[in-house]
C-alpha cells in the first residue's frame, strides 16, 4: 500500500516535470491556472485514494464532487444543476455501498449475533467531546462497539487474548478511533465512509484469527496499527 502511494506520487511528479519542461521549450503551450484549476486538489487525491485505499466510498464522492465543480468552472454544467444533482448522487452511492455491504460483509454481523446467542455483549467505548481508552491486557477479546463523536477512542488489543475471529463496530463522526492490534492477527474492514475512512497499517497473516471492522466514518477516521 505504501509503495503504491510512493509510485503514484513519483509518477505524478515526473509527469509534472516533463510538462513544465515541454512548456518551457515551447513544444507545448498550456497554462497552469485554467478555469477550475483548484479542483485538482480534490480530484487528484480522491482518484489516488480509489486505487490505494481499501475504503473507496468517500473518495468516490470526493472525485464526483471535484469533477462536477471542474465541469461547472468550464461552463459545461451550471452550478445550479450541480447542487440539484450532487445530493441525489451521494445518496445513491451510499445506498449502493450499503447494498453491497449487506451481501458481502456479513461476517461482523454473524459474530455479534453469535455473541448475543451465547449471552455475551460486546464491550462498548464511547467518546463524545472527550477521550476514551480501552485496554484488554490478558483478557479474552471477542467484540467491541466503539463510538467517537467530536472525540477520540483508543482500543488497545496488543496484549489481548484473541483465539478466534472477532468483530469491532465503529462510528467515527468528526472524531478518531485508534485500534492497536497484535502482530499475529488479520484485519479486514468494510465501512460506509463519507470524507473519512479506515487506515489499516497491519500485515496479513495466513491461518490467523481475523478482526472484522464495520461501521460508519463521517468526517472522521479509524486507524488500525
Amino acid at each position: 500500500m505504501k509503495n503504491t502511494k510512493k509510485i503514484l506520487g513519483g509518477v505524478a511528479i515526473i509527469a509534472a516535470g516533463v510538462l513544465f519542461a515541454l512548456n518551457a521549450l515551447d513544444i507545448i503551450n498550456f497554462s497552469i491556472f485554467f478555469d477550475g484549476w483548484w479542483t485538482l486538489f480534490i480530484i487528484v487525491p480522491c482518484a489516488a485514494g480509489l486505487i490505494t485505499q481499501q475504503e473507496k466510498t468517500g473518495n468516490l464522492i470526493g472525485l464526483l464532487l471535484g469533477v462536477f465543480l471542474l465541469l461547472c468552472c468550464q461552463d459545461v454544467l451550471s452550478f445550479s444543476l450541480l447542487w440539484k444533482l450532487l445530493l441525489p448522487a451521494i445518496i445513491v452511492i451510499i445506498g449502493v455501498k450499503m447494498v453491497f455491504s449487506g451481501f458481502f460483509n456479513n461476517k461482523a454481523t454473524e459474530i455479534f449475533s453469535t455473541m448475543k446467542q451465547d449471552g455475551k455483549n460486546p464491550v462498548t467505548g464511547c467518546a463524545a467531546f472527550s477521550g476514551c481508552d480501552l485496554n484488554f491486557d490478558n483478557e479474552i477479546f471477542e467484540g467491541a462497539e466503539l463510538t467517537a463523536a467530536f472525540g477520540g477512542v483508543e482500543c488497545d488489543l496488543r496484549n489481548a487474548i484473541i483465539n478466534k475471529d472477532c468483530a469491532i463496530h465503529v462510528s467515527a463522526i468528526f472524531g478518531g478511533i485508534d485500534i492497536l492490534v497484535p502482530d499475529y492477527v488479520n484485519v479486514k474492514s468494510n465501512t460506509t465512509s463519507i470524507f473519512g475512512g479506515v487506515s489499516n497499517k497491519t500485515s496479513a497473516n495466513k491461518n490467523a484469527p481475523t478482526i472484522y471492522i464495520s461501521g460508519t466514518c463521517m468526517f472522521g477516521g479509524v486507524e488500525v496499527k
